[in-house]
């Protein structure tokens, strides 16, 4: 959609090196551009170096917690077991650090240079770094988002977020953590897993905002049955130091006295000091990057990708747009990212997947629903003792009889919806899942042997 010259030192330069930029420069410099990429942090943005590969890790870890209490019923005995934080966090790092040099090899391999500087625009063809002055074609903005850390209280310098999570010398006993959506679900998980006292406040009615209202449900008993006090409709006022760590105080006027405050309050696009706006590139409300399907900005020749532009903040979806973006701009084939049916997952304790509409949006958009929900006892959960019950549940088209959406709760449903996911998008029906032969014993079967709607939803065209 853009053409490139000579006139200028790279057809690209792409500002930011994150799961985004890396893929854009990647297939760009694959086919045979000039491509420079810079990088002020190291290479691998938020989702390598500060989110979802080193938090799944954590993740991995607390499961062992209890995989090993669980372990019990089958015959082991397990005295003697000692966690080690610091031997955690170091060998999380070293694993982050690899993956960040497998990205650069594959970036040098792929033909594109790294630049180890900051970048901002000059003017609409020129980024300034910190040595020189260069020029592009195309510019791609892919500098991603950070955690919002801009609670108007006193004390909130004292409070951390997702960011220094990783990195804390030792395991705080006490932790409190303000928010309700997938960071503050899985910190939360993760924390109480190594048996910190934690409490999440958040503000809103439910946890999990945008999920199925039962799916939401779910999650909060699981989680209060792990020993996580959760607080609805409630904010945080201040944070002081004392002499025993830091004492929160709340709207209502609730204290905790607790050793770290742990911000999961959204994230902000990293657009500040970028030259953008200088440039004429409009920026929406949220101070992300305004783009079109084909992630073009206001001026025509810049672009921008991933959380940057605050579209559907999730790693696959920021490498999705960096190929469609590259395909556009250099293949010569127009790509716009599909944001239909796109699979998500909180690894919390109960881990939630999901895919397609919820229950609420379908009420809204169809006329005739059927709602098929299981809920049950794992098969090692018998034997085990854990008082605990899965959730799946499919939302189906009462009239056409296509599945319209998945949402599950329990042991490994990131990893079963991901499987749903292909069946939706590809417009499969019930009866196509009930034609499906059940794999016997596995959590999996419940989802094609569900025979009868536990609801149906009728409502006339005029409601």
């Amino acid at each position: 959609m853009t053409a490139t010259s000579q006139e200028y030192d790279y057809d690209l330069f792409v500002i930011g090196a994150g799961s985004a930029g890396v893929r854009a420069a990647r297939r760009a410099a694959e086919m045979g551009k000039r491509v420079a990429i810079a990088e002020q942090d190291r290479v691998g943005g938020t989702c390598v170096l500060r989110g979802c590969v080193p938090k799944k890790l954590f993740v991995n870890a607390a499961h062992y917690a209890e995989a090993f209490e669980d372990s019990v019923g089958f015959g082991w005995r397990i005295e003697g077991l000692h966690f080690d934080w610091p031997t955690l966090t170091a060998n999380v790092e070293a694993d982050v650090s690899w993956l960040s040099g497998v990205y650069i090899r594959n970036l040098e391999k792929a033909g594109a240079e790294i630049v180890r500087s900051r970048a901002a625009l000059k003017d609409a063809h020129t980024v300034t770094l910190e040595s020189r002055d260069v020029t592009a074609g195309v510019i791609l903005i892919a500098t991603g988002g950070k955690p919002r850390r801009d609670l108007p209280i006193p004390g909130i310098e004292l409070a951390i977020t997702s960011n220094e999570f990783f990195h804390l010398p030792r395991l705080p006993k006490r932790v409190l953590i303000v928010g309700g959506g997938y960071v503050a679900v899985e910190i939360a998980s993760v924390f109480a897993a190594f048996a910190s006292d934690v409490t999440i406040i958040h503000r809103g009615a439910e946890i999990l905002r945008g999920f199925d209202v039962e799916a939401r449900q779910a999650l909060h008993a699981g989680m209060e049955q792990r020993g996580i006090a959760i607080k609805t409709g409630e904010e945080l006022a201040e944070i002081r130091k004392t002499g025993n760590g830091l004492l929160a105080v709340t709207r209502s006027g609730a204290e905790m006295e607790v050793d770290e405050v742990l911000l999961a309050i959204g994230r902000d696009p990293n657009t500040k000091g970028l030259g953008l706006e200088a440039v004429g590139v409009k920026l929406d409300r949220t101070g992300a990057v305004a783009v079109n399907a084909y992630s073009q900005s206001s001026v025509p020749h810049i672009y921008a990708v991933g959380d940057v532009t605050n579209r559907l903040q999730f790693t696959p979806v920021a490498i999705r747009e960096g190929s469609a973006f590259a395909d556009t701009v250099f293949g010569g084939n127009p790509t716009a990212v599909d944001y239909d049916n796109v699979p998500v997952a909180v690894f919390g304790t109960p881990e939630v997947g999901s895919v397609g509409m919820t229950e609420e949006e379908a009420r809204l958009r169809h006329l005739s629903l059927d709602i098929y929900r299981s809920s049950f006892k794992p098969l090692p959960y018998r034997v085990a003792g854990r008082d605990e019950r899965m959730l799946i549940k499919l939302i189906v088209d009462g009239d056409t009889d296509r599945v319209l959406g998945c949402h599950i709760v329990g042991p490994n449903a990131g990893e079963l919806v991901q499987l749903v996911a292909i069946a939706v998008r590809l417009g499969a029906t019930k009866a196509d899942f009930d034609a499906t032969m059940a794999l016997h014993p596995t959590l999996a079967e419940e989802i094609v042997t569900m025979g009868r709607p536990a609801e149906r939803i009728r409502r006339e065209a005029a409601e």
